[in-house]
């Protein structure tokens, strides 16, 4: 579990600190009532799942891309090239 990323995601605006990976080195700063260990635990799945769909929407954002410019006849490469982009 990543308590840091789990308390950015479902507790943004909220002040912490979190002295190395585990709950023991976190310090709750705002004036909200600090989460438990087993409220972070319960969410840890579903913030993951989130990650692994940004980055598959990523993916699927850079296919879709290709696609539409395979359909105008252009190729990765030469857009690239066009705009300054790397590879």
């Amino acid at each position: 579990m990543d308590i840091a990323v789990i308390l950015t995601r479902r507790y943004a605006g909220s002040e912490w600190v979190l002295d190395g990976y585990d709950y023991a080195g976190l310090t709750w700063l705002s004036d909200t009532v600090k989460p438990s260990e087993a409220a972070l635990s319960k969410v840890w799945a579903s913030v993951q799942a989130e990650i692994a769909a940004e980055a598959q929407a990523k993916v699927d954002a850079k296919l879709s891309a290709i696609d539409k410019l395979k359909a105008l006849g252009l190729t990765v490469e030469e857009v690239q090239v066009a705009f300054g982009l790397s590879a």
